[in-house]
């Protein structure tokens, strides 16, 4: 249905097009620093049954290597189409299905000859109801794979900007802003650090993940991701960690990136002590001020379970995103192209297995201490 030309670039094309945070040059050398090769290539796009509509994107396309044997291609978050194209290639159709299969065909010679999967996570937005008929098309695509695990998580809740500080407060629920009220009175202080801060940081992300069973990268991860200054093509971006403290004592802390149109709340941490001064409260509206202060036109607590379900092991996070009255969003999750079926079979299997681990039995374990 597409033609497609493919050109390796240097450096982003923005045109008419608001590139998610994943696919900046930023967050490419990011983690060009820990273990993923990226590269940008320029796509020239015709529609074939409508020879009149032609287009351009932009990519940022991401290689892993695995035990120097295989490795995966990754796509995060993109691609991302033009203003001018989204009414006749809307993201939740066919018509964008059929685009990444032939994008994943048309990048296939740029890939290394032991590429097993070119896995891509499109900026796919929909209602519950959306989803359905959204997988049943999916599950038609002879070489497209809903992949068991997604990369980036496709459920989260996106904080409006644009709105004044007060309509902002009455968004909440009030007893959020009665927390974020008594963490002010009660003396905790919030302060806006960079790399220098990242100890006091990793020491409560261990006691966090020991608590609730997630998994985290090694400290220098996140000290490169504060201490990497932002390419010329992305100069409007800025990392910050927030640390509240009460008394000397350091209770929680947050990593945020913010971009001319998008803030994300990345990495979070809390301690077992003091809780009941409610400081994670406190941070998320600091960073929610500062956020909207840089220019941000929404903020992205990024990240929740599916639906309120009471029964989900992580419930509490639901309720604690969701409180602060921003709106709901699901997206559709990761997607795969495999390219060699038998490694990519045996990956997925790994891939399941890890997920079951780290999601069931590991917060089983948790619970019963």
């Amino acid at each position: 249905m597409f033609d497609i030309k493919v050109i390796e670039v240097q450096g982003a094309e923005r045109g008419d097009v608001q590139f998610h945070f994943l696919q900046t040059d930023f967050w490419a050398s990011f983690k060009g620093m820990h273990g993923w090769k990226p590269s940008r290539y320029s796509l020239e796009v015709t529609d074939t049954t409508n020879k009149t509509q032609s287009f351009r994107l932009t990519i940022s396309l991401m290689i892993r290597r695995f035990a120097r044997v295989f490795s995966i291609a990754y796509v995060p978050l993109g691609p991302e189409l033009p203003e001018s194209v989204k009414e006749t290639i809307p993201y939740n159709s066919e018509t964008y299905l059929s685009l990444l299969e032939d994008i994943g065909s048309a990048l296939k010679q740029y890939l290394p000859k032991d590429c097993f999967c070119l896995r891509m996570d499109p900026p796919i937005g929909f209602s519950e109801l959306d989803a359905k008929a959204y997988h049943a098309v999916l599950i038609k695509k002879s070489t497209l794979n809903k992949s068991p695990t997604d990369i980036q998580p496709p459920d989260t809740v996106l904080f409006n900007l644009t709105r004044s500080e007060e309509d902002q407060l009455a968004a909440m629920k009030p007893k959020w802003r009665y927390n974020v009220k008594l963490a002010e009175k009660k003396g905790v202080e919030v302060s806006a650090n960079g790399p220098e801060a990242i100890d006091d940081f990793y020491k409560i992300f261990e006691e966090t993940a020991s608590r609730d069973g997630i998994a985290v990268h090694a400290k220098s991860y996140y000290k490169d991701l504060l201490s990497l200054k932002p390419v010329p093509s992305d100069a409007h971006i800025k990392t910050t960690l927030y640390i509240a403290r009460h008394e000397g004592d350091v209770l929680a802390g947050i990593i945020t990136l913010f971009t001319d149109t998008e803030a994300v709340y990345l990495y979070g941490a809390s301690s077992n002590n003091k809780r009941n001064l409610m400081p994670a409260y406190l941070l998320q509206w600091t960073a929610i001020k500062d956020a909207k202060a840089f220019g941000s036109k929404v903020y992205d607590f990024y990240g929740i379970p599916p639906t309120d379900d009471e029964h989900h092991p992580m419930y509490g996070l639901y309720r604690f995103k969701t409180g602060f009255g921003g709106e709901v969003v699901h997206r559709a999750g990761s997607i795969d192209m495999p390219l060699k079926k038998g490694v990519y079979g045996c990956y997925i299997t790994a891939e399941k297995l890890r997920a079951f681990w780290f999601k069931k039995v590991k917060k089983i374990f948790i619970h019963k201490k």
